[in-house]
């Protein structure tokens, strides 16, 4: 038996181009629509509150769980976990891990009968608000195991011997996910990793990964690597179980960011390892489907970490606003400081109601939310880091001083920098915004390229084209009069909803407007609007928006109800008629950011910045940089810096 061969970039192209690229990227989607969705439907102009309305609501028994295990937790983050040493040290002390292990916390989402907690969408987020409120860290730890590591595309597409085997230890042992790679990042095309069969069982798998969060100290992981095709082999992208004391693993550097300073993230290098075949989760060629459908509802990890840290910049913000005193008034009395205050809060409370209402969807298993939950990642992360700035600027000096500085000169230190530093991440993380605009906008025009891409298609017979043509005469003869007019042109339309009814109405008029302009810019630019980015990304906004509008005006109608409010506070608090307040503030400031959205769909300067862009990448402007030093390229009154093997050494200490 020959040896296999161990060049890890053998079996992967050194060039891909964009059409190959786009064709990897379309084989792995998911196709098909078995289930309705509130956001494909809002981008067809098609506003299905019955959808999420009444608001989905767990059952008593899982409420019971929930809210016992939160409590418990809650108790544990507020006793025995000091946020200052985890930023200080840039670690989590293992009996943290210990403690969140004993609670259960790694199998929160494990069914029972493997030893979790078997807890729903919805009490996982909001446990991750808990520890997330405490040291987003922490929170990423445990959503990079449960959200994305081994214990979800097992549960998902594993098989009952690899569920038997695996989601027990799972629920002791931490894992991670690993697909990015030093030259790879959104385009999975270029995977470079491999997964040779050596004709005896095993994978022989070689490869490096690079920001693996949890990876410096995984016990198990699921790693993407390319299968060659060959005979018995249909090959492709595929996803493997890996025991990190498998023979050939290294952690070869543990990576320090500007937040999250107690992340466990660094590069993995795997060389030689052996993967029994029956670690291979589906079929080979199913890793990339396997990851999209994980990170469904994966993303929403990072709404809890936003929500959390909006809610906690609520309080502070209405703490500091009420007792600083400036001119003789409270700061917050200030026209210029109460916008904020009112933006924060309102933000706040739709964040959380983003939140709960994709989670219950999720639980619920009656509706497909991989719109919703993109749509709640992008618009989360966003906004949130928003309600950070703003807090910072709320505060001044203070919010610019580290927590430490702060408490060291005998103030209250409060991490207002910190939580900036914490959140900025979520808008690169598990899809970058950029990347978020292009995979919801693909998802929000599937409608027309199902009936009419060929018409666009250049590779697309004569014959195919026709047919398309009449397809989509069909299509469009039907649709396009549904968007002339709807229930948001009625004046007494969702009364039910009481002054939240105006903006439901709203949203229900812009939900059709915005099909208008997809429809106008698809006649417009035909191919050309996959290259529209400007216009994709602003499109998806105004859905996101929506989306946030709708869960904001359903939360606060729940919120009020005779069932009482969603979410109990342990303060005894509950939302009353302030919630409609508050939402209705929310919608108000939310419309006028839809405003701006739709003017810049047709008014703006993206074709000129492309043409700046291209001539800045060209050279043509680089004497706009000259003047200044570039601290990265070190002077030659600099020594070349030699690491040592110090950083490995720390990196293997932790890991023993």
């Amino acid at each position: 038996m020959s040896k296999p061969s161990h060049a890890p970039d053998k079996h992967a192209p050194d060039h891909v181009d964009e059409r190959t690229a786009r064709k990897v990227a379309e084989e792995a989607r998911e196709t098909r629509w078995r289930l309705p969705s509130f956001g494909k439907q809002l981008f067809l102009g098609d506003f299905r509150l019955d959808l999420v309305h009444p608001h989905p609501r767990p059952t008593d028994e899982a409420r019971r769980r929930g809210e016992e295990f939160l409590a418990r937790l809650t108790a544990f983050c507020a006793t025995k976990i000091d946020p200052a040493l985890i930023e200080r040290e840039s670690r989590i002390p293992d009996e943290v891990v210990r403690g969140l292990r004993s609670l259960g916390a790694l199998g929160m989402k494990i069914p029972e009968r493997y030893g979790g907690l078997g807890l729903g969408q919805y009490h996982y987020g909001r446990a991750l608000m808990v520890v997330g409120s405490v040291s987003p860290a922490l929170g990423a730890l445990l959503s990079a195991h449960q959200s994305i590591g081994v214990p979800q595309p097992v549960r998902l597409f594993g098989t009952q011997a690899q569920q038997d085997a695996w989601l027990p230890r799972c629920v002791h042992e931490i894992s991670a996910f690993l697909l990015t790679e030093p030259d790879v990042g959104s385009d999975p095309a270029r995977l470079r990793a491999t997964a040779v069969p050596d004709g005896d069982g095993s994978y022989v798998l070689n490869g490096v990964k690079l920001w693996t969060t949890n990876g410096v100290v995984a016990d198990l992981v699921v790693v993407m690597a390319r299968v060659p095709r060959s005979a018995g082999h249909p090959g492709g992208i595929s996803a493997f179980i890996v025991d990190m004391a498998a023979e050939g693993v290294t952690v070869e550097h543990r990576n320090a960011f500007m937040g999250l300073r107690g992340i466990e993230n660094g590069v993995t290098r795997f060389h030689d390892v052996r993967v029994p075949a029956e670690n291979l989760i589906g079929a080979e060629g199913a890793g990339l489907r396997i990851a999209l459908t994980t990170l469904n509802t994966g993303r929403l990890s990072l709404p809890a970490g936003c929500a959390a840290a909006a809610k906690w910049a609520a309080r502070i913000a209405r703490e500091w606003s009420r007792e600083r005193v400036q001119w003789g008034r409270p700061v917050g009395e200030h026209e210029a400081v109460s916008r904020k205050v009112a933006f924060i809060a309102a933000t706040a409370y739709a964040l959380e109601a983003v939140l709960d209402l994709s989670a219950l969807l999720a639980d619920d298993e009656r509706a497909d939310i991989r719109i919703e939950a993109a749509l709640a990642k992008l618009w989360s992360s966003e906004m949130a880091c928003r309600v950070a700035d703003e807090l910072v600027q709320l505060r001044g000096g203070r919010g610019y001083e580290t927590a430490e500085s702060l408490a060291a000169r005998g103030e209250r230190g409060v991490p207002a920098e910190q939580v900036l530093r914490d959140l900025r991440i979520n808008r690169i993380f598990e899809g970058s915004t950029e990347i978020m605009h292009l995979l919801i906008a693909r998802e929000a025009v599937d409608a027309h390229l199902s009936v009419a891409g060929d018409i666009i298609d250049p590779g697309a017979s004569a014959g195919r084209k026709a047919r398309a043509a009449a397809r989509a005469g069909g299509f469009y003869a039907r649709w396009l009069p549904t968007l002339v007019t709807g229930a948001g042109q009625r004046p007494n339309a969702y009364g039910e909803f009481g002054p939240l009814a105006r903006h439901l109405r709203y949203v229900e008029r812009a939900s059709r407007k915005l099909a208008r302009s997809i429809f106008y810019a698809a006649g417009r630019w035909q191919g050309g609007l996959e290259y529209r980015q400007g216009f994709l990304g602003r499109m998806v906004d105004i859905g996101a928006e929506l989306y946030a509008m709708s869960a904001v005006c359903v939360r606060a109608r729940a919120d009020t109800s005779a069932d009482g409010p969603l979410t109990g506070a342990m303060s005894g608090l509950t939302p009353g008629p302030s919630a409609t307040l508050l939402a209705d503030a929310f919608c108000r400031q939310s419309r006028i950011r839809v405003e701006e959205l739709f003017d810049g769909l047709w008014r703006n300067t993206d074709t000129m910045d492309v043409k700046l862009a291209r001539a800045v990448l060209a050279g043509d402007f680089a004497w706009v940089e000259e003047g200044v030093l570039d601290p990265s390229i070190p002077g030659p009154w600099i020594a070349p810096s030699d690491p040592g093997p110090s950083d490995v050494e720390t990196v293997h200490r932790t890991i023993e």
